[in-house]
């Protein structure tokens, strides 16, 4: 009787446990994520990460330690670094004791493409220290419901569910997701694919039929029984007609692991899977028959490691197959990752040991494994795609090509980062052209006199339309075309993001204002203060 008079007691301490107030609710533990967090909590707000998975920091720790700052000869972009990004890089460089050489490079204005490298495991660390000294709750393994996720109240956001019961409310919320599934959920308006040229007036949107960056540079006969189309294509060719240049496409860029590889002694090799299928790899046989390289890793981290992302066209993204991913349930999602987790596995198996592959290509791939302190709780694998596109948020201002354009560019006037990486797509699709396979959609401009300039992050670009929300922002998912997101696409480009819509959500708080109608000269004032870069130095 005694219990049963406690009863409802217990039951409440339960439900409260279950349920979290915050001033500022972050959806999402990416690089964004964290960085959002920490400067909110550094502005005296109470912050919530809520992360989905057991690990925060997004791409950083799942793989992608070979940061695109100042890695192309004609490309000194780490000037844009600045804020909570340039401290996240020396931290970084703290661990490894290289933070005299770091400090360095600023001074002297010189590239050192290693300094800005690193293993994941240390970026983790790095995160989750960071949060723990900034005294930022995360809430880890907490996903949230994909139906009925999302409450609102008359344009805003009053609190998100999770799938395990929880409950958390807030003021403002930031969707930090790579996939933008609390603006999805929150019923906001999004695209996903490529929008054409058209819409937008740009040049290098919507298919790229003619495009020669990581082209095949062999041909090679994309039917079963070659010179036949009756006999239909061969494995990972898809059966999609070409099409026009500029069109608009559903498909987007294809994804990959970040797959952290080494050459030390203690490495695990990489196994044949279970079901291996020679013929999911008839257009790798073909392409090396005819003279084609596949040149196996090299050395890009720390400590002899490397995160192959895909240089080569057949060698890592497992192009087309992930068009679906951004808007697929959670279920279909990790079908997804688990079928192109086989299809790699099977891919770096059969080029270091198949007999059809040539010596010198075996030798290269077969001194490559797994690594025994990295994803350790995976089996050496990221538990993560590399997420090159998701939703990106449609609002009443679109970050367009016609602001990176050289020549007589839109001129950003809010800008509260900046952008400097040249719009870059791997391949779409794996098609039929002129009788030959062929693979389409891949835009990149590193020339030294290309057709793009370093351009603000527009804050408009990070708020739904007024009429939509007044309480959410994403650093990760702007309002952006495809072609302005692949300069976006960033690690660094969104932890600034990230800083800023921590600082724009903090003061949407204090003056319980709109996301759209906050100062934006003190937002710019505050953020010039915290060493933000919104503009290309002198």
């Amino acid at each position: 009787m005694r219990f049963l008079a406690f009863l409802p007691l217990l039951l409440a301490s339960l439900a409260s446990a279950q349920t979290h107030q915050a001033d500022i609710v972050i959806y999402g533990g990416t690089s964004a994520g964290v960085i959002a967090g920490i400067q909110a909590a550094k502005l005296g707000k109470k912050v919530i990460i809520v992360e989905a998975g057991q690990h925060i920091g997004g791409m950083a720790v799942e793989g992608l330690g070979g940061t695109d700052i100042d890695n192309q000869k004609e490309i000194r972009n780490s000037p844009a670094v600045g804020g909570l990004a340039r401290e996240f890089y020396r931290r970084i460089s703290l661990k490894y004791n290289r933070n005299g050489a770091f400090d360095a490079i600023a001074a002297n204005g010189t590239k050192n493409t290693g300094l800005w490298r690193f293993e994941s495991h240390v970026a983790e660390q790095v995160y989750d220290a960071w949060v723990k000294e900034a005294r930022v709750t995360v809430l880890r393994g907490h996903r949230l419901k994909e139906t009925g996720g999302v409450t609102m109240e008359k344009l805003k956001i009053t609190a998100i569910s999770c799938e395990n019961g929880a409950v958390i409310k807030g003021n403002v919320f930031i969707d930090a997701t790579y996939e933008g599934d609390l603006l999805a959920f929150a019923g906001l308006s999004f695209a996903v694919g490529r929008e054409g040229n058209a819409k937008y007036r740009e040049t290098t949107n919507g298919l790229q039929l003619d495009s020669k960056h990581k082209q095949l540079d062999k041909s090679v006969d994309p039917y079963v029984r070659p010179g036949d189309p009756s006999s239909g294509l061969i494995y990972g060719v898809q059966p999609t007609p070409a099409g026009k240049n500029g069109d608009p496409d559903d498909g987007i860029q294809g994804y990959c692991f970040r797959l952290c590889l080494t050459r030390a002694a203690d490495r695990t090799p990489i196994e044949k899977p279970a079901d291996f299928d020679a013929t999911h790899y008839e257009l790798q046989r073909r392409y090396l028959a005819a003279g084609g390289k596949i040149d196996g890793p090299g050395v890009g981290v720390p400590n002899g490691k490397t995160d192959p992302g895909s240089w080569h066209s057949l060698a890592g993204n497992f192009t087309g197959f992930n068009h679906r991913y951004p808007t697929a349930s959670y279920a279909e999602r990790a079908e997804m990752i688990r079928v192109s987790r086989n299809h790699i596995q099977g891919l770096y198996w059969y080029l270091a040991n198949d007999p059809s592959v040539p010596e010198a290509t075996r030798k290269a791939w077969g001194a490559w494994g797994l690594t025994k302190d990295e994803f350790t709780d995976n089996g050496g694998w990221p538990r993560a795609f590399y997420v090159r596109n998701g939703r990106r948020l449609v609002g009443d201002f679109v970050l367009t090509e016609a602001h990176l354009r050289r020549n007589n560019p839109t001129p950003v006037v809010d800008s509260v980062g900046l952008i400097w990486w040249p719009p870059d797509f791997h391949h779409a699709r794996c098609i039929v052209k002129d009788g030959r396979v062929w693979m389409e959609g891949a835009v990149f401009d590193n020339s030294p006199n290309p057709n793009w300039i370093p351009c603000g992050v527009p804050y408009r670009s990070l708020v739904p339309k007024v009429k939509e929300c007044t309480n959410l922002l994403t650093p990760t998912c702007p309002s952006s075309s495809y072609v302005a997101y692949g300069a976006y696409r960033i690690e660094f480009t969104f932890m600034a993001a990230g800083q800023a819509c921590a600082n724009a959500a903090s003061l949407a708080v204090d003056s319980n204002s709109p996301v759209q109608r906050i100062n934006l000269g003190q937002l710019t004032e505050m953020l010039r203060a915290q060493g933000q870069v919104m503009s290309v130095p002198r």
